[in-house]
């Protein structure tokens, strides 16, 4: 148990959006932060973190708390575990008495195997440091590839004994049951009930879970027998799953972020040499190919990737194909070839960080035009292999979802190879349209028919009692009825529909806005989950919803429906509505903007004259909102419905 106390500190030093940061990238929404949520895939960001109150919420899968929920949930842990993760993150000392057996055996599952991994880690390091062999093998080996101490310490590398058994019975004899450390790979059990370890004679790299916590281990023989198996990993289990994580994540996740850019390497040891050298923004597929949830890690922190090649080009053709998952997820993918006969590691241990990232600067090269070049020297001139190499180009650009960005690889690939453009063109659109249904899935808030302009993130806060309970009205009334009828942009044979909840849901979360009366917000977020949901918005729901405040609201404006039919007159219901729903919206911005613009004009008249950087900040923001005024006078029908 942990002191009510020492759970107090805890928690009052807990910053949830420092938590959240480290998993989600997040960016300002008023005065709340927005991203996509870790829980479940999503495209359109539905998870919300609120530092005024210290909590997250989801939107799409309703899951929500405070920070020690959150690491409750993405770490899988109890409450106590979460305590003390935060504890450890915030320097808090949690005094634990020694667990017994029968405790250890209360834990569940998936928290054995993580502690085994851990215990497994310690045990290896010290058998590195410690033990004769270990240094006078694995220390050695680590020491001959130019690692230092603090790297080592790092990334927690160890050594396994070349014994049959050695770290199976230290398991054992520290009380850890046999069934856990089979569970976790460390160990292999024969039929006969006989274990081994099965990283004997191996260096061991630690794999670190997002958070910091190990889940898996990859082991290096030191034999030259090439009979055995240069690197191993630890199988699948519980906890770990090696498609869901890359090495060097969580080593490398801070700086990804700061950099903006993540570089993607083959091997452990490219990662942990390019660290030394200074460069920290780098991760590992540890060999395979990219998976879409590796993919979506490295999204989570930035849309830029820069992969590092050797000159092996047989391992680079061989990883070509893979890349089309990275820009089916639209992220920006360049490509840098090292010098012949040089890998990550080679070039990080004989070069500075400095030299290496001029080398990058100056070799970096967009994929697609890679791609073509290096496929076109292969082909040559043979007619058959050329052709064979244009379907796999359009393969790669067909998969990228910005029509802008396929259409200007089309026409620098049509330079390329020498191919008419419109022809490219053609066979792309062919592509796209046989993986249509994957492409569109739910993007219908990107298909709209019309914009408003689009407002600037330090406008909130402002109160606009009689548009926002015309937006929700129209959410209640008419929420679930068609206000466009979209035809995408390379089939026109395929329609989408785009409902006016949607529309009006998307404007709003597009420009950051946040209602201010707290009814009409706790409609107009409910509302967003039930469509996130895929579950029904019949309005008998808000009628009957549990919050009085909420049930009131909707009978009110239910019972007032006669009003908009007087509206109406002869018109056709959606002809109205796709006059009247981007109206109300645009006055709804438009007295936002007027609002804004009139504290700016107040906050400039107290200004004094030698506070010319509060001055020049204030009109420019001023000259940013009356453009944004007039571009909205000039929509707004002047006719009042």
């Amino acid at each position: 148990m942990i002191d009510q106390h020492v759970v107090d500190r805890i928690i009052a030093a807990t910053d949830i959006l420092e938590v959240v940061q480290e998993y989600v990238t997040l960016r300002k929404r008023g005065v709340n932060y927005l991203g996509n949520c870790p829980f479940h895939n999503e495209k359109t960001p539905s998870f919300t973190v609120s530092p005024a109150k210290g909590i997250f919420k989801c939107f799409g899968c309703g899951k929500g708390g405070n920070a020690v929920n959150f690491i409750m949930e993405h770490e899988h842990l109890g409450y106590v575990d979460a305590l003390k993760f935060l504890a450890k993150k915030y320097n808090i000392e949690v005094v634990e008495k020694k667990a017994t057996p029968e405790e250890l055996e209360q834990k569940n599952e998936r928290e054995s195997l993580m502690v085994v991994n851990a215990y497994a880690q310690r045990y290896f390091s010290d058998i590195l440091h410690k033990h004769s062999d270990g240094k006078n093998i694995g220390l050695a080996y680590f020491k001959e590839r130019g690692f230092h101490n603090n790297t080592i310490e790092k990334f927690q590398l160890g050594y396994c004994l070349d014994q049959r058994d050695s770290f199976t019975r230290a398991a054992l004899h520290d009380g850890y049951k046999l069934e856990n450390i089979v569970k976790t790979g460390l160990t292999i059990q024969r039929e006969d009930g006989s274990a081994f370890d099965r990283f004997m004679g191996r260096v061991m790299f630690p794999i670190h879970s997002l958070s910091g916590r190990v889940i898996g281990f990859g082991g290096r023989t030191l034999k030259t027998d090439k009979k055995i198996a240069k690197y191993l990993n630890s199988p699948e289990s519980e906890v770990y799953h090696k498609s869901e994580i890359l090495y060097g994540i969580y080593q490398a996740k801070k700086t990804i972020t700061q950099e903006n850019k993540c570089f993607l390497v083959e091997g452990y040891t490219d990662v942990i040499s390019m660290h030394q050298a200074g460069i920290e923004n780098v991760v590992a597929s540890s060999g395979t190919s990219l998976t879409h949830d590796q993919i979506k890690l490295i999204k989570r922190f930035t849309p830029n990737v820069t992969i590092l090649y050797d000159g092996d080009a047989a391992g680079i053709k061989a990883s070509l194909r893979g890349i089309d998952l990275v820009l089916e997820e639209g992220l920006n993918v360049k490509v840098v070839l090292l010098p012949e006969g040089e890998d990550p590691d080679s070039f990080s241990r004989s070069h500075s960080s400095t030299e290496l990232l001029d080398y990058v600067d100056k070799n970096e090269t967009d994929f697609i035009k890679f791609k073509a070049k290096l496929l076109l020297d292969e082909a040559k001139n043979d007619p058959i292999q050329r052709a064979s190499l244009i379907n796999d180009i359009v393969r790669s650009i067909s998969v990228i979802p910005e029509t802008i960005t396929r259409s200007i690889y089309i026409k620098e690939c049509s330079r390329i190879m020498d191919i008419q453009e419109d022809l490219l063109y053609t066979e792309v659109t062919n592509q796209r349209k046989k993986k249509f249904e994957q492409l569109i899935q739910r993007e219908t808030f990107e298909s709209k028919e019309k914009e408003t302009p689009r407002l600037p993130s330090y406008v909130s806060g402002i109160f606009c009692e009689e548009q926002e309970r015309e937006i929700i009205a129209f959410l209640l009334n008419s929420g679930d009825q068609v206000l466009y009828h979209h035809k995408t942009d390379d089939f026109e044979e395929q329609e989408i529909t785009i409902t006016v909840a949607q529309y009006i849901i998307d404007e709003i979360l597009n420009d950051e806005l946040e209602f201010q009366n707290l009814v009409y917000k706790k409609i107009f977020d409910e509302y967003g989950k039930l469509i996130v949901e895929n579950k029904t918005t019949d309005n008998r729901h808000f009628i009957n919803h549990q919050d009085s405040q909420i049930s009131q609201l909707a009978v009110d404006i239910l019972s007032s429906r006669y009003k908009l039919s007087k509206i109406w007159g002869d018109q056709n219901e959606e002809d109205f509505l796709q006059r009247a729903i981007p109206k109300a919206i645009q006055v709804y911005k438009s007295k936002i903007l007027k609002t804004a613009i009139k504290r700016l004009m107040d906050d400039l008249s107290h200004l004094k004259s030698d506070q010319k950087d509060d001055i020049n900040d204030i009109l420019s923001k001023l000259n940013q909102l009356n453009d944004l005024m007039n571009r909205m006078s000039k929509d707004l029908d002047r006719v009042i419905l």
